[in-house]
């Protein structure tokens, strides 16, 4: 069992709270016997006036990490989400190379299909979360869409723009 808790701690008070809920997290796993991984139990500090605090599980100290992935979406303790826009489009890229070395139909209805089907789903993947607001992340993965348009056969050549249109 891994534990997530998010937790507003902005003062000695919440610290000593924080502590001693997890302090009853722990006896409460133990009375039920189901014990929590602590190895995988991590504390990420948010915002500038965090106090940076160490929290214990069981008197083992938790980990403190500045990036976590969780249900495959990459939070920063920044809350900036380049990280997240980079393997997003990488997963994408690589789908784009599989389209690229194991299909022969270059038609826009067949390359259209398979980036709708295979490639858009992974850069859209929880963006309500992680929605690209910088112009650099927009241009990251608007890339992707530049790389998928070449493929198809009698356009590739084309500048972008004039690609969009024909799609």
């Amino acid at each position: 069992m891994t534990l997530k808790i998010y937790q507003e701690v902005d003062s000695d008070e919440a610290i000593n709270s924080l502590h001693h809920n997890l302090c009853n997290l722990v006896a409460w796993s133990k009375e039920w016997q189901m014990l929590f991984n602590i190895d995988k139990c991590k504390v990420m500090h948010l915002g500038f006036n965090n106090s940076h605090a160490p929290y214990f599980m069981d008197w083992l100290q938790l980990q403190t990490v500045s990036e976590e992935k969780d249900l495959g979406v990459i939070f920063s303790d920044d809350l900036k989400w380049e990280k997240q826009c980079s393997a997003a489009v990488l997963k994408a890229n690589r789908i784009l190379g599989m389209i690229k070395r194991n299909f022969t139909d270059g038609s826009p209805d067949t390359i259209m299909a398979l980036y709708k089907s295979l490639v858009r789903p992974h850069l859209e993947y929880c963006c309500q979360i992680w929605n690209p607001h910088f112009s650099k992340d927009i241009k990251l993965i608007e890339g992707v869409q530049r790389r998928a348009t070449k493929l198809i056969q009698g356009i590739g050549q084309l500048h972008y723009d004039d690609r969009l249109k024909r799609c």
